[in-house]
């Protein structure tokens, strides 16, 4: 991270002039954008909302200030001065605004009402002229990482990345988000060597050595990913809640190879450690996940669920990510708390009937599919399992995540299709298996696995 933030003349030689008369309001948007980017706090300033109340004292008005305030309060950072209404108008009010910004102020409002690809959109309309526009770069990627768009995710920084240099300021962090996007198109190689790159620049990049986990996951290299990650942990553990999903991803490493108390005590240890910090959605689908995961693969994880089960309860009507909407339900479902996925349920049907925005329609059209066939799991009927979340296997990513993210659903379609008394249901896991195999042979969980339907069936 840059220690001087850069002023309004600065912004102005890149072509991204900010309508303040506040010197300190520039810099301190910097520093928004500066932490968004590298997941670590400026603790000299407060972090975020320390950051925000100097914007505040700074210039009130100045609308790109609300305009990353209200995004970042959308996208689960609480207590941050949010407010639409006000942006909205000050779009309308502020002499001299322009029209990058007027547009900034709109698609937010768009993100705001559900149409996260109109959102997107109107982003990429801004970076066509504005390539070194950091908010609409950030905003648009997390967009398609919300509605699982991978190519998308690679290419909305492959349009802007030969307009940077390298001695531009969160260079490295473009550099590491499109490994990130070459890594979720399956272009492992590339993805691995610019995100080298990116480390080369700032060993303490969070978001490459969390593209080198994808990586590592995808081609089966899990000695390595853990070697990797025990050797920079301390270039990533700062900070955030990427650090928490990079220690998910250590865990995840841990499971593969079968080193089930190495993942709990990483669970132990870290995640649920981080995720009581920050309360983020995000570590509360990595805790989820993970505890899911580790069932799966019949590790005894005790009492962990009640550990986290009070921090789902405030999210069961939150409906704008499917994503998490799936991994809350996916708790709710492990709560002591009788009835509170009945809730959640009736909550998701209630958004169906009268929500409105692409979260709705995918939710309407896969996601409540995918939540009763968890519940159908948890029942014990695994073919009602099966026979709901199969016929929708090729839409998943429209739920949203990283490819390693929505994994939980493939493995649990397997486990369900080992665990059906339909025969055909066990042809199935096989082939299932068959498939992970094509993609990294080099898969120990794959071998467990077919070892397991060899042991439960003879069909």
């Amino acid at each position: 991270m840059h220690s001087n933030y850069r002023g309004g003349q600065e912004w102005l030689e890149l072509g991204i002039p900010l309508t303040t008369g506040s010197e300190e309001a520039c810099k301190m948007y910097d520093a928004v954008v500066t932490q968004m980017f590298t997941f670590k706090n400026d603790e000299t300033l407060g972090g975020f909302e320390g950051t925000f109340n100097r914007i505040k004292q700074a210039d009130p008005n100045f609308v790109m200030g609300h305009v990353m305030a209200n995004y970042l309060e959308m996208n689960g950072k609480d207590g941050l001065p949010s407010d639409i209404a006000k942006m909205k108008s000050l779009a309308e009010t502020t002499p001299g605004i322009t029209t990058r910004e007027k547009k900034h102020v709109h698609a937010v409002d768009l993100w705001f009402q559900g149409y996260m690809d109109k959102a997107a959109a109107v982003w990429e309309d801004i970076l066509v002229d504005h390539p070194y526009d950091v908010s609409a770069i950030s905003m648009a990627f997390h967009s398609y990482l919300f509605r699982g768009k991978s190519y998308q995710i690679r290419d909305v920084t492959s349009r802007i990345l030969p307009h940077w240099k390298p001695s531009t300021p969160l260079y490295g962090c473009i550099l590491s988000r499109h490994a990130f996007g070459l890594e979720e198109t399956n272009l492992y190689a590339q993805a691995e060597k610019e995100a080298r790159e990116a480390l080369s620049i700032e060993p303490r990049d969070a978001w490459a050595t969390h593209t080198l986990c994808h990586v590592f996951d995808k081609v089966g290299r899990h000695e390595e990913l853990i070697n990797v990650m025990e050797k920079t942990q301390t270039n990533w553990e700062y900070g955030t809640n990427l650090a928490c999903h990079n220690f998910w991803h250590w865990a995840l490493g841990a499971i593969e190879l079968g080193e089930y108390e190495t993942a709990l005590s990483i669970f132990d240890s870290q995640l649920t450690k981080r995720l009581a910090a920050s309360e983020s959605v995000f570590n509360l689908s990595d805790v989820t996940s993970l505890l899911y995961r580790l069932e799966f693969e019949g590790a005894a994880i005790g009492d962990r669920w009640r550990s986290v089960s009070d921090m789902y309860k405030k999210h069961i009507h939150d409906h704008f990510s499917i994503f998490y909407d799936i991994h809350t339900y996916m708790a709710c479902l492990n709560s002591d708390e009788d009835g509170l996925a009945d809730k959640m349920m009736e909550s998701i049907q209630e958004f169906i009937r009268n929500g409105k925005g692409d979260n709705r329609e995918i939710t309407a059209q896969v996601g409540e599919k995918v939540m009763k066939a968890f519940e159908a799991y948890q029942e014990g009927d695994y073919a009602m399992a099966v026979d709901l979340i199969y016929p929708v296997k090729y839409r998943l990513h429209e739920l949203g995540g990283s490819h390693a993210q929505r994994d939980v659903f493939n493995l649990f379609m397997i486990q369900a299709a080992i665990r059906s008394p339909n025969k055909a249901h066990h042809k199935l896991a096989r082939n299932l298996l068959n498939e992970r195999k094509a993609v990294a042979d080099q898969t120990p969980m794959v071998d467990r696995l077919m070892a397991k339907v060899l042991d439960f069936h003879d069909d």
